[in-house]
């Protein structure tokens, strides 16, 4: 059980969640701050002190005061209005860690919400019931609202739910947990939808996805590195600590380990002197690569265990105070970043395929056919990972840039967070299947050295991956080839030798 304190919540916290089904409860230390912004808001209504969000409108309608009785029509409006998100929903894992990082911001105890709308965010995190949240519609400020109102909209009963493999509605679902929807009072629907949950669980899912393709990226370019006979002075200790950045040298030291008592590799000035930048320059491009995914975590981390509504609620109600936390800037710079250093973990892949196919390059068969000519091989293998890469170029292309006023300009600059968010989950999917096409490609030219003179190490993956795709002995239908192994690899859980 994972206990919510809205400041201690880990990746490792999340991975356990979405891939074990972690259960996930409230921690009681949390309680009383719960407790006492509650009835903060409480004493405000009863007061009828003009607070934001809690006795006004919203966004250009903050100016518009709301009638005491009607507070709480205003909170189930909210959710209602603001639930306009178009496009395909988000996957089911994503969707979970919102329901878990939002009810980790509202336990924080700054959000005036009620324990038991906190506890039913968490009740469907624990049952597997799956909002339905289309993915497209957020600006990422005023927070996600679209896509987090579509969020909350069943705790009330209303909205699409996925439950037990069906697409349901919420009221359904919530008869078959035998739960009643809840009736939200005072700023409780605004709590639900001001923050950055959408962006950052798509971020963390991205993370997560990235950082175990970018340990198996360099086991497949030792594969790569093998297959043409690589030069494995390149990888020598003294050039990267003569540089001197850790994430270089821990790459370099990764890539000689998977390749100790290799035969395949060979010295400088044994068969040429230098090799080409995809495969000489490997721990300093993929080093950068971990050097931005540090930067992402450090980031997602700290947003993971942040208060984003507004407004917030200090010294038991006596400061109330609207602010921005909603801004997704943070994680808007992260994700864009995330994409680009991705795309490049693709690109150098690429380069690397090519090598491996091209007979101008290397002394393996054409395009590693069985029998060149009559059959083509890898040939269009590499056709697909160019366009994969083209493609991530143009989803490189920085959402957080852009900036389009909202509100009636009231709200006037905004992170498009959520859209580099996605983008980066897109290009991460992309380089996937780019690296599945470099291993089946890498695989084919160490059969033709000798699979007997792989370094061990090397030689354990390419006997897992052979299970998934079998040796190229005539051309078949490549594409249940790629998807076989880009399965796989997102599946396998990769080694993570520091």
């Amino acid at each position: 059980m994972i206990y919510l304190t809205g400041s201690a919540l880990s990746l490792a916290n999340v991975k356990a969640v979405i891939q074990e089904n972690e259960q996930v409860g409230i921690d009681p230390s949390c309680l009383d701050s719960i407790h006492n912004s509650r009835a903060a808001v409480e004493r405000i209504v009863a007061d009828q002190r003009i607070v934001y969000g809690i006795n006004t409108g919203f966004g250009k309608f903050s100016d518009v005061r709301i009638r005491q009785n009607d507070v709480e029509e205003l909170q189930r409006n909210l959710l209602l209005s603001h639930a306009c998100g178009v496009g395909p929903l988000f996957p089911e894992d994503i969707t979970k860690v919102m329901m878990l990082l939002r009810a980790n911001a509202l336990v924080k105890g700054y959000s005036g919400i009620r324990l038991d709308v906190i506890q039913r965010l968490l009740d469907f995190v624990n049952a597997d019931v799956y909002p339905c949240v289309p993915q497209q519609g957020s600006l990422g400020a005023s927070g996600d609202l679209a896509p987090l109102a579509h969020l909350a909209l069943p705790l009330i009963g209303e909205g699409e739910v996925r439950y037990q493999g069906k697409k349901m509605s919420a009221l359904e679902a919530l008869q078959l947990l035998q739960l009643a929807p809840i009736m939200l009072q005072a700023k409780e629907g605004l709590a639900l939808i001001n923050g950055t949950q959408a962006m950052t669980a798509t971020g963390v899912v991205a993370y997560i996805e990235a950082e175990q393709l970018a340990f198996q990226a360099e086991k497949i370019a030792a594969v790569t590195i093998e297959g043409l006979e690589g030069i494995i002075d390149a990888f020598d200790e003294d050039i990267h600590v003569a540089r001197g950045y850790p994430e270089q040298v821990a790459c370099a030291a990764r890539i000689r380990a998977y390749l100790t008592d290799s035969q395949l590799t060979t010295k400088q000035g044994e068969k040429r002197v230098q090799d080409a930048y995809s495969l000489r320059c490997i721990p300093q491009v993929h080093g950068a690569t971990w050097q931005t995914l540090q930067y992402v975590e450090d980031k997602l981390v700290i947003e993971m265990n942040a208060a984003t509504d507004n407004p917030l609620i200090f010294d038991e109600g006596e400061k109330v105070i609207s602010g921005g936390n909603f801004h997704g800037q943070p994680i808007a710079l992260a994700m864009d970043f995330l994409g680009i250093a991705m795309a490049e973990l693709g690109n150098i892949s690429e380069r690397r395929i090519e090598r491996l196919v091209n007979p101008q390059l290397n002394d393996l068969p054409p395009f590693l056919s069985p029998q060149p000519g009559l059959q083509s091989g890898a040939m269009i293998m590499q056709y697909v990972a160019a366009a994969l890469v083209s493609e991530n170029k143009t989803l490189a292309h920085p959402a957080s840039v852009d900036s389009i006023p909202s509100s009636a300009n009231q709200e006037d600059h905004v992170s498009m967070g959520t859209i580099g968010a996605r983008h980066a989950l897109q290009i991460i999917s992309n380089v996937r299947n780019v690296y599945a096409i470099e291993a089946i490609c890498a695989m084919e030219a160490t059969t033709y050295r000798g699979i007997e003179k792989m370094a061990p190490r090397t030689r354990q993956f390419f006997n897992e991956a052979r299970e998934i795709v079998p040796t190229i002995t005539n051309d078949r239908m490549f594409s249940k080839d790629i998807q076989g192994m880009t399965e796989w690899l997102r599946s396998k859980e990769a080694v993570k030798t520091k």
